[in-house]
């Protein structure tokens, strides 16, 4: 008699730049096939598609972008893994978190419609656009003065990138958007309306993003204060039925059928954040495990047993990441991205020659010169605020620096100084976090920069824990899989899926004992850095203001 056969599942991660699909085998998490598809528009932070000009921090998409990744990277990944769809029981989504789509009651994207093509604040609003600063601000301090009692959930500040902040600013500057706007929805839970035909909002961004807490979200009279034509925000826009993290949402639609290749009638499970679905893909759903994805940016997620109030956290929600635990949520707003601007920008064209002729990339070339050197050598220090900082200052009006260039600095050592600051970036949260009591004993480490090796070890000596590594290059993917075999059934919960399907390479990087010492002392000059620039000093806030006002002075 031939052995049952493993039902299998299909997982797809929206990034920035592009969706990953990937087949999974539900019985062990093997992947069988994998697909990715790139964004045709990326991300507009220029210019519209039709060529209008955006204004400082903005950072947009186009929706149909994402149904092209069902259309493309699912079939491909099926046909990669060389099975037949109808052994697909599930399909899971995660997604980039907080991005916005301004809808009509049928989820019809706003800028598809004629009379908005040309809008701006019609188009889709990335996590990283960060434009909506002055309204976070405002919102921060009528918490502050009204005692908000949400307030501390979330360190004692909501961030710009967040569902509140993206509203207002598009209330108070395109009021004519904002009245033809039916329902204001987080991706993750528009691109599972688009798989399945129903609108649910997923409990993530509910909780992390839209500040939705012991089943209620800020009062109408609160709203009110703001902007009265925003006292309705939650009620008229926002609101709406909310989904458990693991549960289906509904089945899979005749036309999302024929987009993707699977069954009609394949379970569809509730959106999720690309972040909080890697967790059990790194088999860390437990209390006191830190998972780091690292990419474009850095979100830091792990679960406790208690609840504590963490200053500057993205947030601490009621099985935000697994039933019945607390999920606290931080984040660094660039960690690739700076790298990257720092390679397209700043590297001279020796060492692009340099790294052809040696069939390297930029990164890997100037990763290699910088290992080369001590900790320490470059006489650097930077500031990772690039993209702002998302913990724990939570200000977006903050920009990065470099400190101690002389005329013998060379780009590697500029590129070894942002890295290093990433690391120390991340140790001040993982420091904040243990001082209200939600101790990190295990430091894991998942996405697209794991791929280098002396970038994680500067992470271990700074953070001075060992790091523990996911086993799959796919790991929000794989981690949406995992949802996806809960909603269908096969497995009972996300633990126990987790368990089944996930991998990590516990301790695959220990601290060097004298590298620790040197990034000690290096580590007391940031953390100077970061309270006089982040703390007691506003030129970085000033600066922002002169050029905004040199931009519309000049027109654009």
């Amino acid at each position: 008699m031939a052995p049952e056969k493993s039902p299998l599942v299909v997982g797809v991660d929206f990034g920035t730049l592009s969706g990953r699909a990937v087949v999974v085998r539900t019985s062990d998490g093997a992947e069988l096939g994998s697909a990715t598809h790139e964004y045709e528009h990326a991300v507009l932070d220029t210019v519209l598609p039709s060529g209008r000009r955006l204004g400082p921090d903005w950072a947009l998409q186009v929706p149909a972008d994402y149904v092209s990744v069902l259309r493309h990277a699912v079939p491909e990944a099926l046909a990669a893994a060389g099975v037949d769809p109808a052994d697909v029981v599930g399909i899971a989504t995660d997604f980039t978190a907080c991005t916005m789509v301004p809808t009509t009651a049928d989820g019809t994207p706003l800028c598809e419609l004629p009379q908005f093509a040309d809008e701006p604040h019609a188009f889709v609003k990335l996590w990283k656009h960060h434009a909506a600063q002055p309204h976070a601000d405002r919102i921060n301090a009528l918490a502050e003065r009204r005692g908000a009692p949400w307030l501390a959930r979330y360190g004692g500040l909501i961030s710009s990138e967040w569902e509140f902040a993206k509203g207002l600013q598009l209330l108070e500057e395109a009021p004519e958007v904002y009245a033809a706007m039916d329902r204001w929805v987080e991706a993750a839970d528009w691109i599972v309306w688009q798989l399945c035909g129903e609108y649910l909002r997923n409990a993530c961004t509910a909780g992390y993003k839209g500040i939705y807490q012991d089943g209620t979200y800020p009062s109408r009279d609160f709203l009110a204060e703001l902007n009265p034509a925003f006292a309705g925000f939650v009620t008229d826009k926002l609101e709406h039925p909310i989904g458990e993290l693991g549960a289906p949402a509904g089945r899979l639609t005749a036309e999302a059928a024929a987009w993707t290749g699977l069954p009609e009638g394949t379970v569809v499970a509730v959106g999720n954040v690309d972040a909080h679905v890697t967790a059990p893909a790194a088999q860390a759903t437990e209390p006191g495990q830190m998972v780091a994805i690292m990419g474009t940016s850095t979100c830091h997620i792990m679960n406790g047993d208690t609840l504590r109030e963490v200053p500057g956290m993205c947030g601490a929600v009621d099985g935000g990441i697994v039933p019945r635990l607390w999920g606290y949520e931080a984040g660094q707003s660039g960690v690739g991205d700076i790298f990257n601007w720092f390679v397209t920008t700043s590297v001279p064209q020796a060492y692009a020659e340099e790294a052809a002729e040696r069939g390297l990339s930029l990164h890997e070339l100037l990763t290699e010169k910088a290992a080369a050197q001590p900790v320490g050598a470059h006489g650097l220090i930077a500031l990772d605020w690039h993209s702002g900082n998302r913990s724990v200052l939570v200000d977006h009006e903050l920009s990065g620096l470099v400190l101690g260039l002389t005329l013998t600095t060379r780009p590697e050592e500029i590129y070894r100084a942002l890295l290093e600051s990433t690391a120390f970036g991340t140790r001040v949260i993982v420091e904040t976090f243990q001082a209200a009591g939600v101790p990190v004993e295990e430091f894991v480490v998942a996405g697209g920069l794991l791929r280098n090796p002396f970038l994680m070890q500067v992470y271990a000596d700074v953070l001075n824990l060992p790091l523990s590594t996911i086993r799959s290059t796919q790991g929000p993917a794989l981690g949406s899989a995992i949802h996806a075999a809960v909603a269908a059934g096969v497995h009972p919960d996300v633990h126990a899926a987790a368990a089944a399907m996930g991998g990590v390479d516990r301790g695959s990087y220990t601290p060097i004992p004298e590298n620790v010492k040197a990034y000690d002392a290096l580590y007391a000059e940031y953390r100077a850095l970061h309270d006089h620039f982040g703390r007691a000093e506003s030129a970085m806030h000033r600066l922002k203001t002169i050029r905004r006002e040199a931009l519309a002075g000049g027109g654009a």
